[in-house]
C-alpha cells in the first residue's frame, strides 16, 4: 500500500491530509488544520507525530511561483520544443531584467484551443531561495514532491471529461484553474483571498481560530432574501473579497474561447454557507459547485462534508505525488531509489535467479567418512543456526527495549502537548485581559484630561476680573462675564457713554487681559448703551 502526507502551506495556516492508494483505490486516513505565528517547523514537527508519519513520503506545496504561458509551432520535434520554451524563458528574463539562474522552471505542453497549428507552453517559474525555503522545512529524505496548488487541484475532484470547467481555489491566495478537454490550459493568480478576510476578523477579534471558525460559520444570503446584520456581523470584511473574485470569474467565463460547463469552488472560502449561491448568481451559461473530493466514498462519511472541502489542497498534493493528475511539475528531485523504496510497494515474489538457486540440490551422503567439502557445509549451517539463535533474541530484547522508551516517549509527548494546549490557552486569557486594560486605560486618561482642565479653568472669571479691576472706567458697568467654551470669554457690559464702553473695549486689547477681542453692535436700552464682547484668554 502506498501513502503520502499532504502539507499546504500558508501564512498562519497549515492543512495536512494522510491519502493512501491500495490498488487504485485511495483512502483519507487523516486530515486537519494547524494554526501557527513564527514556528511552521514545530507544527510541521506535531503534524508528522499526531498522524504517524515518520517515515511515510511528503508532498508540499510551491510558494510564490509564476505562470508564463508561450505559444508555440505543433511540427516543432520535442527537443525544439524544449528549446523553444528554453528560449521564450530567456526572452522574458531579458526584458525584465531578471537573471535566469536565479530561477527554477517547469513546463507541460498542451493543445492550443485558439490556433490549431500551434501548442500552448505552460511554464512554472519560481525563485530558487523561496524553493529551498520549502525544502528546508522537511527531511530530505522525505521530501519528495513540490508542486504548486494550481495545478495539483486538479486531481482532487472528479471532473467530466466531457465538459470544460474552472476550479477556483480560494485559500490565502487565490488560484483560478481553466481545463479544457481534460487539460489544464491556464493557471491564474489573484492576490487577494481568505488571508485578506481572515486578516480583518483576527484584528478585531485577536484570534486567528476564531476569525476562522466565524468565516465557516457565516452565511451569505442571495439577493431573493434579508440579511441579519445581528447574527452575520461579518459580512462587510467577507462580501469584498468575495466580489472580486466574482468578477473576475466571470471575466474568465465571459472571454473564454471554449464554453465552460461547471466552476468549482475550493479552499478556506468555500466552507462559507451559501457561496456556491452567490457565485451562481453571477453566472448564467455555467453551473457552480463546491469541489468535493472523488475518494470521499472510500473514506469515513461521518465527518462533515465542509471538512474535507476546507484541506482539498493538501488532498490534491498528496494525491499528485501518488500518481494523479499532472506528473511534470515536480519541483524536487527526485532519485529512483527513492521512487523505489517509497512509492513503490516492493515485490516480495522471488526472482528468477531466486528460482533457480532454489531448484538446485545439493547432494551429499552421510554414509561413511565425511569428506571436506560436506564438513565445511556442516559448520557453516550450524554457525547459521546459532548465529540465528543469538539474532533472535538480541532482537527480541531489543525490540521488548524499544516498546518500552516508545511508550515513554509517547508519554512525554502527550504531557508536553497538554502543557503547550494550557500555555496557549493561559496566552489568550492574558491577551484578553491586556485589551481590557489598554481600552480602561484609554478612559481614564480622557478623564483625567477633562478634570484637569476643569482644574485650571477653574479661577479664570476672577482672575480676569481682578485683572481688569483696575482697567474698567467708572461710567461702564459689567451686566455679565461667562467662560462659554475652553479659554473664550464673553462680556456684557453697559454705559451712559458709548466712548467709555469703547475706552473699556481699548483696554482690553492694549493691557492684554484677552487676544483676538471682537464686540457687538451697540444697542441702547432703558437709557444705557450695551455692547457684548468676546475674546480668548492669553
Amino acid at each position: 500500500m502506498q501513502k503520502c502526507l499532504g502539507i499546504y502551506i500558508e501564512n498562519n495556516i497549515i492543512k495536512y491530509a494522510k491519502v493512501s492508494k491500495d490498488k487504485g483505490d485511495f483512502k483519507i486516513e487523516a486530515f486537519g488544520m494547524k494554526f501557527y505565528e513564527d514556528d511552521v517547523n514545530l507544527e510541521i514537527k506535531k503534524i508528522i507525530e499526531e498522524t504517524f508519519s515518520f517515515n511515510t513520503p511528503i508532498s508540499v506545496n510551491l510558494s510564490s511561483e509564476k505562470y508564463l504561458y508561450y505559444d508555440i509551432f505543433a511540427l516543432l520535434s520535442k527537443q525544439d520544443i524544449q528549446k523553444s520554451v528554453v528560449t521564450e524563458f530567456e526572452t522574458y528574463c531579458d526584458e525584465n531584467k531578471y537573471n535566469s539562474k536565479a530561477f527554477e522552471t517547469r513546463h507541460a505542453i498542451v493543445p492550443n484551443v485558439q490556433d490549431g497549428e500551434k501548442l500552448r507552453a505552460i511554464q512554472v517559474v519560481v525563485n530558487k531561495i523561496e524553493l529551498n525555503k520549502q525544502k528546508s522545512y522537511f527531511a530530505k529524505d522525505n521530501l519528495i514532491r513540490i508542486t504548486p496548488i494550481g495545478t495539483s487541484i486538479v486531481s482532487v475532484g472528479k471532473l467530466d471529461k466531457k465538459e470544460n470547467s474552472i476550479i477556483i481555489n480560494m485559500e490565502e491566495k487565490t488560484t483560478i484553474t481553466t481545463i479544457y478537454n481534460n487539460q489544464i490550459y491556464d493557471v491564474e493568480t489573484l492576490d487577494i483571498g481568505s488571508e485578506e478576510i481572515l486578516g480583518k476578523i483576527n484584528r478585531i477579534e485577536n484570534s486567528m481560530s476564531k476569525a476562522y471558525e466565524i468565516c465557516k460559520g457565516t452565511t451569505i444570503y442571495t439577493s431573493d432574501a434579508e440579511v441579519d446584520q445581528i447574527e452575520q456581523p461579518y459580512l462587510e470584511e467577507i462580501l469584498p473579497t468575495l466580489y472580486q473574485i466574482s468578477q473576475r470569474m466571470k471575466e474568465i467565463v465571459d472571454s473564454s474561447p471554449e464554453k465552460i460547463s461547471v466552476v468549482y469552488l475550493t479552499g478556506t472560502l468555500a466552507s462559507i454557507n451559501n457561496i456556491d449561491l452567490y457565485f451562481q448568481e453571477f453566472l448564467t451559461t455555467a453551473d457552480c459547485k463546491i469541489l468535493k473530493p472523488n475518494i470521499l466514498e472510500a473514506s469515513s462519511t461521518q465527518v462533515n462534508i465542509k471538512d474535507y472541502i476546507e484541506v482539498n489542497s493538501a488532498i490534491s498534493l498528496a494525491m499528485t505525488a501518488l500518481g494523479e493528475g499532472s506528473q511534470s511539475m515536480n519541483f524536487k528531485e527526485v532519485n529512483i531509489l527513492q521512487k523505489f523504496n517509497i512509492l513503490t510497494s516492493r515485490n516480495n515474489k522471488p526472482s528468477k535467479a531466486e528460482k533457480s538457486e532454489k531448484k538446485i540440490k545439493i547432494d551429499f551422503s552421510f554414509k561413511g567418512e565425511l569428506n571436506k567439502t560436506e564438513k565445511i557445509l556442516i559448520r557453516t549451517i550450524v554457525a547459521i543456526f546459532l548465529v540465528n539463535i543469538i539474532f533472535l533474541t538480541f532482537s527480541k530484547l531489543l525490540y521488548s527495549q524499544m516498546k518500552k522508551k516508545e511508550q515513554e516517549i509517547d508519554g512525554l509527548i502527550a504531557s508536553e502537548n497538554s502543557e503547550i494546549g494550557k500555555i496557549n490557552a493561559d496566552t489568550d486569557t492574558l491577551k484578553e485581559i491586556e485589551s481590557t486594560y489598554v481600552e480602561k486605560a484609554e478612559k481614564l486618561k480622557t478623564i483625567n484630561e477633562k478634570i484637569s482642565n476643569i482644574a485650571e479653568m477653574k479661577n479664570t472669571i476672577p482672575n480676569l476680573l481682578n485683572q481688569i479691576m483696575f482697567s474698567i472706567p467708572e461710567a461702564v458697568q459689567l451686566v455679565s462675564i461667562q467662560n462659554t467654551t475652553e479659554r473664550h470669554i464673553v462680556i456684557e457690559a453697559k454705559s451712559t457713554d458709548y466712548d467709555q464702553l469703547g475706552y473699556f473695549i481699548s483696554k482690553l486689547k492694549l493691557a492684554g487681559h484677552l487676544k483676538n477681542v471682537v464686540s457687538s453692535s451697540s444697542f441702547k436700552n432703558d437709557g444705557y448703551v450695551r455692547v457684548t464682547i468676546e475674546g480668548e484668554l492669553p
